[in-house]
């Protein structure tokens, strides 16, 4: 992936991983029933996502990330 594609994904998954947050942490409507999306572990899906996409980024930018071996 090349650097527009990267910072659009980092965008879209900001997005998304704030608005599960935003939706996971609204108490329950009782009278409503059960949620039928598990939106905290989207939003853990969602982050994880962000963070994989983060250090692709910094890749990308010319920082070795991990383990380089002799």
């Amino acid at each position: 992936m090349d650097l527009k594609v990267t910072l659009a994904g980092l965008a879209v998954t900001a997005g998304l991983m704030l608005f599960a947050g935003w939706r996971g942490a609204r108490p329950p409507d009782f009278l409503k029933g059960p949620r039928m999306i598990p939106w905290r572990p989207l939003m853990v899906a969602f982050a994880t996502a962000f963070l994989i996409l983060l250090v692709h980024l910094v890749n990308l930018l010319g920082i070795t990330t991990g383990q380089t071996r002799p």
